[in-house]
């Protein structure tokens, strides 16, 4: 029987080696597995059974036996089973898979598990910073260069537009007249009143007659700041009965 997948022992030290008493092999599993696939053995005569027990007290007798030899006999061992089994059983031209592609698959899978223990005992093997190497004292970092790939909608960019141009436009204030009370006119109306009063007078009396709310507001508040300078003044007198109650002035 011929296969066209290529399965290779890995080497094993002769202390871990494991060696066969079978009805028609007494030797190592290994070079039981390479004379099988080149046909220079009888697979007919070789007991699967036997082979199963012998592995099994293999292992149990194997007390300081590392995993990866034990998995490697146990792929021999299985990939031998294989192989009888080709040879027992008729072969199927439309199985899918094939057994050569199922052979070609775990010799691949095999390949793909020796390249990772390959890697990793290099990788084990790399000189370790604070042992082997060593850092640099002052280090001087990595410097980062950074490019912007603006993506952008074409209203997006029509209102970033219109938002800087908004901002750079020259701005034109318009300042709306309005009807206020100065300081001074407020002065000279409450110093002219406060003579013609005789007795307490609310200061709301001082205001002048208006049907502008705007106006009457200022000249509420101007009328109480010419109050206080009056009043700083000693040209007249303010009394409040309460806190938010009306006030009342009168000359001094």
């Amino acid at each position: 029987m011929e296969t066209d997948a290529e399965f290779e022992p890995r080497p094993v030290r002769q202390s871990d080696e494991l060696t066969l008493a079978l009805d028609g092999w007494e030797g190592p599993l290994d070079l039981l597995l390479s004379l099988a696939r080149a046909q220079k053995v009888d697979l007919a005569q070789i007991s699967i059974l036997q082979l199963v027990e012998q592995y099994l007290a293999y292992l149990a007798d194997a007390r300081a036996l590392k995993l990866e030899i034990a998995a490697d006999y146990l792929v021999m061992a299985a990939w031998l089973a294989y192989l009888k089994s080709c040879l027992l059983l008729p072969k199927d031209p439309e199985a899918d898979p094939s057994p050569e592609e199922i052979a070609l698959r775990l010799q691949m899978r095999l390949q793909q598990l020796d390249a990772m223990r390959e890697a990793g005992a290099r990788l084990l093997g790399r000189d370790r910073v604070g042992r082997d190497v060593f850092l640099r004292g002052a280090p001087e970092g990595l410097r980062l260069i950074r490019k912007a790939a603006w993506q952008v909608r074409e209203f997006d960019l029509f209102a970033a537009y219109g938002a800087v141009k908004a901002r750079t436009q020259p701005a034109m204030h318009v300042v709306h007249a309005r009807s206020v009370m100065t300081l001074e006119e407020a002065l000279a109306r409450v110093a002219k009143m406060i003579g013609m009063a005789l007795d307490w007078t609310f200061l709301e009396s001082f205001l002048p007659q208006t049907q502008d709310p705007q106006f009457r507001r200022s000249a509420l508040a101007s009328s109480f700041l010419a109050m206080l300078e009056l009043a700083r003044r000693g040209r007249l007198d303010f009394m409040q009965d309460e806190p938010f109650a009306p006030i009342k002035l009168r000359a001094a």
